[in-house]
């Protein structure tokens, strides 16, 4: 399979995808007429379905981002794994209104979290996984990557996952609190500081327990 052909998947199942989101919003049928604090009590019932909306959105394309880096910029060539692996992660992707539809409507309830959660989580698993195959499998040809691009990858990946695995057990003691989480992480990762912030952080906590200078200690 080329590349184009792989690309062209892509963006056609997330197009998609990102447009069936918004068909979950829909305003109830009133029957009569309505006044105005009538029509924005129901317009505020809405509110966690635009919230959840906006979340799934922003994920959906962060993952196509990082997607198109993975596969389209650093892989110089497709093979049958790579389009096997590709095929996992379309099929996840595919499933987000399903799970947003959920929390959306369900917002109050743990499980709700945890469905929304679990699927954020394999579906960052699944992206890691076809990234560590894109720059160390022999069958894959890609270009010279410096050690701290690959870290600032290996940390926008996997922010996502780390957040929606802590937000599971806080959703028991604060649903707020999880949803909270699943946010920050998609603030991360459209933040251009990011990266840099958690390093700093990470080296801040390094010197602090280990009183070492940590330079050449968080590389891939």
């Amino acid at each position: 399979m080329s590349h184009t052909r792989l690309d062209q998947l892509s963006d056609s199942i997330f197009a998609i995808v990102m447009t069936i989101l918004v068909f979950e919003i829909k305003m109830p049928i009133i029957w009569g007429p309505i006044d105005n604090m009538g029509l924005w009590f129901q317009i505020k019932n809405l509110f966690p379905l635009l919230l959840t909306y906006v979340l799934s959105f922003s994920l959906l394309f962060t993952y196509w981002r990082a997607h198109h880096f993975f596969v389209s910029i650093y892989a110089k060539n497709v093979d049958s794994i790579l389009t096997n692996i590709n095929a996992l992660f379309f099929m996840l992707i595919s499933l987000v209104p399903f799970s947003a539809s959920i929390l959306g409507q369900y917002n109050k309830n743990e499980l709700s979290v945890i469905i929304f959660s679990t699927h954020t989580i394999l579906i960052g698993l699944t992206l890691y996984w076809m990234r560590r195959y894109v720059l160390y499998s022999p069958h894959i040809q890609n270009p010279e990557i410096s050690k701290r691009e690959i870290r600032g990858s290996t940390i926008r990946t996997l922010t996502p996952v780390v957040c929606a695995f802590v937000a599971i057990p806080f959703s028991f003691l604060s649903i707020k609190l999880a949803l909270i989480l699943l946010t920050l992480a998609v603030i991360f990762n459209f933040s251009s500081y990011s990266t840099r912030l958690f390093e700093n952080i990470l080296k801040i906590l390094h010197r602090f327990f280990f009183g070492e200078d940590t330079k050449g200690h968080f590389a891939d």
